[in-house]
């Protein structure tokens, strides 16, 4: 029988909080971390879109000055999460580094570090890129520096798989202990991509919303007048151990991650299945793989972007997994208030769906004004209580390329 992988710490960097306390108290209460951009390249390049949800807490405050100068944003935030969710587990250095692992996500990595050495390149020639530029744009830098910093060497993976990843992380650190080749996991995402380009790009393709003049209103799943979603960045990250060695060592446990899933579309590099096929498959396979029951859940913590076509293939995937038992399940929608934060949000959602099971509590969704009636979810719009024993909650992350990717978690 495979081995109980739990989870026994929690990190995150995020627009509605620099820690995890934080975090947690915002989502319950419902806050908005979504703001106008002041940056002067907003009005240089006229873009369409001129707000986004950055981190709360720039992670050049937390870490030092030499640090943060070797790392890209979205590693500089990947290590941040990493540290507290270290800190937070309870684990020392007094452990066999060749049973600890990492496998830490970005959806597209480096890309600060990659379009300024390109406008170095171009404007003062090659003896002035960094030579450090290509270690800091990997996407597997974020993986790579928690790895170092941790004294981590069974093995530092990096998912990339869109807005997918951060769970395919999970998917990954959840295989490693399963397997016996680790004991111990730090996974998670990070991505750090609010940057001229990235914005004019989802611009084009029409997936932004463009409430301008409401930015805190602008990110609006399930709601009939959603019109895309909201750029986030930040990081989570999460401690995986083997249950025989958590339990050895005293350590608390936030909850099981009980079973994970990996499906893909195969319908459209961008576009959801309308039909939600691959996302069903991924939720039942999730299911399957905790040993879990329908009945179970009691908690989503849903993809929902608040774009026009994805919300609704997630709902249809829900209730063909779920049938008569998502009536009642209650579905929190987190990127209401923290926007999307691509590679990074599947990581920080499982943050809050472990949060929600240990503390039977189920986060906000904000900004649903008019639900769609094509979309009958129960939605918690204020912070709900869940009920006790045993309960399991589904986190889901689906992402370009049709990466589908599920998380369930189990209380202890």
């Amino acid at each position: 029988m495979a081995r109980k992988v739990v989870i026994t710490g929690l990190g995150a960097t995020t627009p509605i909080g620099g820690d995890v306390p934080t975090m947690w108290k915002n989502a319950l209460q419902g806050v908005s971390g979504v703001r106008t951009l002041e940056d002067e390249w907003v009005q240089k390049y006229s873009l369409p879109v001129t707000f986004a949800a950055r981190a709360s807490t720039p992670a050049t405050d937390v870490l030092s000055r030499v640090e943060a100068k070797r790392m890209d944003p979205s590693t500089q935030f990947a290590v941040v999460a990493a540290r507290e969710a270290w800190a937070d587990s309870g684990l020392d250095g007094d452990i066999d580094k060749d049973r600890l692992g990492v496998a830490f996500a970005t959806g597209i990595g480096g890309i600060w570090t990659l379009l300024d050495a390109w406008d170095t390149l171009r404007e003062k020639g090659p003896r002035r890129v960094l030579p450090m530029t290509v270690p800091m744009l990997m996407p597997n830098g974020p993986a790579a520096a928690v790895s170092l910093d941790l004294g981590a060497r069974a093995g530092a993976h990096t998912a990339v798989s869109a807005c997918a990843s951060g769970t395919e992380a999970l998917h990954q650190g959840l295989d490693m202990i399963r397997s016996g080749k680790a004991d111990i996991v730090v996974a998670g995402g990070a991505e750090a991509c609010i940057h001229p380009m990235p914005l004019a790009s989802f611009s084009s393709m029409q997936a932004l919303s463009r409430r301008n003049d409401e930015p805190e209103h602008a990110s609006r799943p399930y709601d009939r007048d959603r019109d895309g979603f909201v750029m986030g960045e930040g990081a989570g990250a999460l401690v995986l151990e083997s249950e025989e060695h958590a339990l050895a060592r005293g350590a608390r446990i936030y909850a099981e991650l009980a079973g994970t899933a990996v499906t893909a579309d195969a319908f459209h590099i961008t576009a959801p299945d309308p039909e939600g096929l691959g996302a069903t498959r991924a939720l039942k396979g999730a299911l399957s793989d905790a040993r879990a029951q329908a009945e179970d859940v009691v908690h989503v913590n849903a993809h929902a972007t608040s774009t026009p076509v994805g919300d609704k293939p997630e709902y249809t995937a829900l209730k063909a997994a779920l049938g008569t038992a998502l009536d009642g399940v209650a579905v929190s929608a987190t990127k209401s208030q923290m926007g999307h934060l691509l590679g990074a949000s599947g990581a920080v959602e499982a943050v809050l769906t472990a949060l929600a099971v240990y503390e039977r509590q189920a986060p906000a969704t904000i900004n649903l004004e008019n639900q769609d009636p094509e979309i009958p979810l129960d939605v918690v719009t204020s912070s709900r209580q869940l009920r006790g024993g045993d309960i399991v909650a589904l986190s889901n992350s689906f992402g370009f390329g049709g990466h589908n990717a599920v998380a369930v978690l189990r209380s202890v």
